[in-house]
C-alpha cells in the first residue's frame, strides 16, 4: 500500500514518481482510472485527472531518452513498461533460448502429437511414442500448453486432450492452420520416441 504522505506540495511533487511505481509493478496495462483510484486512497488525497495526465506525460518524456532501453505506451487503454523497438530482436532470441529450455524432448514429443492429433486420448500419444506419457502430459497442463476438451466416446471414456489458447502465444501462431505439415505419423517403425515401458520424471 502506498505510504501516506502528510503535505499536498510533497506527494504532488512526487506524484510521477508514485505513478511510475504503479506502472512497474503490474504486469498488465493500468488505466489511468485505477492510477487514481490507487493514488485517492494511498495517499488519501483527490488527485484530479489533468495531474495524472501531466505526470504521465512526463514519464513519457523521460524515458524516451536514449539511456533507457524501455519506455511507457498505452495500450488497451491503460499504460505499461514496454521494451523499444530496436532491442526486440535480442529480446527474442533470448526468450526463444528460454522456450527452448522449458520444454523437454519428451514433452515437445508429446505436445507435438496434441497438436496434429487433437482431440487425442492418452492412449493414442503412448501408443505413438512407445512410451508412458502421465507424466508428460502433467506437465504440459501445469504450462497450460495442453488442457483437458471433454471424453472420449470409447470405451472408458477417457480423457480427451487439445492444445490451449497458450500454446498459440508460447509458438506465436494465430491459428492451428498455422502448424508445419507433417506426414502422418508412424506407430510401427518410424515412432516418436525409444520403446521403453515408463518414462522417467526429467
Amino acid at each position: 500500500m502506498l505510504t501516506f504522505v502528510s503535505s499536498k506540495l510533497d506527494f504532488l511533487d512526487k506524484l510521477s514518481l508514485y505513478i511510475e511505481s504503479l506502472i512497474f509493478a503490474t504486469d498488465k496495462p493500468i488505466s489511468e482510472k485505477q492510477i487514481k483510484a490507487a493514488l485517492d486512497t494511498g495517499l488519501q488525497n483527490t488527485i484530479e485527472k489533468k495531474q495524472i495526465d501531466e505526470a504521465i506525460h512526463e514519464l513519457k518524456e523521460k524515458y524516451q531518452q536514449d539511456t533507457f532501453s524501455f519506455e511507457i505506451r498505452k495500450i488497451a487503454g491503460g499504460y505499461q513498461f514496454m521494451t523499444k523497438p530496436s532491442y526486440y530482436e535480442t529480446i527474442g532470441q533470448h526468450l526463444k533460448l528460454e522456450n527452448k529450455k522449458r520444454l523437454s524432448r519428451a514433452m515437445m514429443e508429446t505436445l507435438s502429437i496434441i497438436a496434429y492429433k487433437q482431440p487425442v486420448i492418452k492412449s493414442e500419444i503412448e501408443h505413438i511414442r512407445g512410451v508412458a506419457s502421465d507424466y508428460t502430459i502433467q506437465k504440459l497442463l501445469e504450462k497450460e500448453l495442453v488442457e483437458i476438451s471433454g471424453r472420449s466416446d470409447t470405451p472408458g471414456k477417457p480423457l480427451l486432450y487439445t492444445t490451449s489458447e497458450k500454446f498459440m502465444d508460447h509458438f506465436g501462431i494465430d491459428d492451428l492452420t498455422e502448424l508445419p505439415k507433417l506426414k502422418e505419423f508412424k506407430t510401427e517403425e518410424n515412432q516418436i520416441g525409444e520403446q521403453a515401458p515408463i518414462e522417467e520424471s526429467e
